[in-house]
């Protein structure tokens, strides 16, 4: 059955950081709005809103030059990012945290230079979730009510199913809502609902080959639908293999307490990770997003774990944010410990022999300066190694955490879509985490999610409005 056909100046499929955003700036703009939210509730799982709230990026000032950021940028994906899309995200992303705060946005900070604009009131530093009130989930009530209150519509319970092409453009959405099928009629459609972490067909197919044994760390409500859509369109996608995550827990399978928070990267990069054979399989230097993209590929992802020492506990354990020492055994997360190295493998359920034989050969390339010849070689550059030579030994089963995923619809410094031949499909934007070049390339280069979201939200909702005032 049809409920009809409703028409206004831009139709944002998600309402996440991105999506909100979007509509908060369209409306601002003058602009009929219609954000379409999954969830149906008023207080839907998002992402961001379950997120630390920490708007940075790729771990610098968010404020910084914009020169700056490119160079950031650069770095961060080795150069691989999109031209056009590095341009604007580096020009636009220090007036981001300036408009949130004219919306009624607040920051906190910390000592940490990075960490100078968090939503307030921050998280409580435990382990577990903790968003309630806090200033992701206030944000997201504020951007709705920037909306609302300049006539713009939140439809909940509405999944986009299909976009509505009239002559190669973008003209709507048709939805399911209330149990009917609903189409939107739009100047602009945005492409809002976040990246396919929750599409196990779409991981096994880009990611990993066991989708089943790795853990959303997120909302785990990004199906990849957005994606589907616009690749029905003809657009271009880029960097579908890389995810943003960290590694958590195994135990986070089973006890909601450990995730998302405490993320274990610290201790992973400074120590070793090995298999259930007892040796290493991945470089633990490359840091920590990208350790936990090689251990969703490994043979088995659930046979990993952390091997480190009381000085690792006692120094990276506790350096995080959200510390491991002592958020997880507090939490009830497994933590062996032993004097000996024997005794570590036998109570995590290593081979002796072969566990006791990787730290020792680890331990002497580290002291002789010889970690590449290591198999896999093990990199410093963005992570340090610590010898693993104080007791009591530590051993953590591990998992992968996916947050988010890094690829998707490919863009242009606008918002809008492209094809392969990068030709713009009129009408069709897309902004968040369900677009792909800008993170990733080769070192895995995480910039930011908060900040991306926000950024692109407000370059598709200003690209829109150009384009209806100048058709009117």
């Amino acid at each position: 059955m049809s409920a009809g056909t409703e028409a206004s100046d831009i139709v944002i499929v998600g309402g996440g950081m991105a999506g909100l955003t979007a509509g908060a700036r369209a409306a601002e703009l003058g602009l009929s709005v219609v954000v379409l939210e999954r969830g149906g509730d008023a207080r839907y799982p998002a992402n961001a809103r379950w997120s630390g709230g920490v708007y940075h990026v790729g771990y610098n000032d968010i404020t910084a030059a914009p020169d700056i950021l490119r160079g950031v940028i650069d770095r961060a994906t080795a150069g691989a990012a999109d031209e056009a899309q590095a341009e604007a995200f580096a020009a636009n992303a220090g007036r981001l945290v300036a408009w949130m705060r004219e919306g009624g946005a607040s920051y906190t900070g910390t000592k940490i230079p990075w960490q100078q604009f968090i939503l307030a009131p921050m998280r409580a530093m435990r382990a577990g979730l903790d968003w309630e009130d806090r200033g992701p989930d206030q944000l997201f009530r504020r951007l709705t009510d920037r909306i609302t209150s300049r006539g713009g519509r939140l439809v909940l319970g509405a999944r986009a199913r299909s976009l509505v092409m009239t002559e190669g453009r973008c003209t709507g959405v048709v939805a399911d809502v209330g149990g009917g099928s609903q189409t939107f009629a739009a100047r602009a459609v945005v492409l809002a609902d976040g990246g396919f972490q929750a599409n196990l067909d779409r991981l096994r197919r880009h990611i990993t080959r066991h989708p089943e044994r790795i853990k959303q760390r997120g909302a785990a409500n990004g199906t990849g639908d957005g994606l589907a859509m616009a690749e029905a369109a003809g657009a271009a996608t880029a960097g579908l293999d890389l995810f943003y995550g960290h590694l958590l827990s195994r135990d986070a399978l089973s006890n909601n307490r450990v995730w998302p928070y405490p993320e274990l990267d610290a201790l992973g990069t400074s120590g070793i990770l090995v298999d259930e054979r007892g040796r290493r399989f991945a470089d633990e230097g490359v840091g920590g997003v990208a350790l936990t993209n090689l251990l969703a590929r490994a043979e088995n992802p659930l046979g990993a774990a952390i091997i480190f020492d009381a000085a690792i506990w006692e120094g990276p354990g506790r350096s995080a944010r959200i510390p491991a020492n002592p958020t997880l055994p507090e939490a009830g997360g497994t933590v062996h410990a032993a004097a000996t190295l024997g005794e570590l493998a036998a109570k995590a359920g290593l081979p002796v022999a072969v566990l006791t034989e990787t730290v020792r050969a680890y331990n002497a390339a580290l002291g002789a300066g010889t970690l590449e010849g290591l198999s896999p070689p093990r990199s410093t550059a963005k992570a340090t190694p610590m010898p693993i030579v104080t007791p009591p030994f530590h051993a953590i089963p591990v998992v992968a955490g996916i947050t988010y995923t890094m690829g998707g619809i490919l863009i242009d410094g606008e918002a809008r879509v492209l094809r392969d031949d990068r030709s713009v499909i009129g009408g069709l934007y897309a902004a968040g985490s369900n677009t792909g070049g800008l993170e990733g390339g080769p070192p895995v280069g995480y910039l930011g999610g908060l900040a991306k979201a926000g950024v692109q939200g407000l370059l598709a909702a200003e690209s829109v409005a150009r384009r209806s005032v100048a058709a009117r």
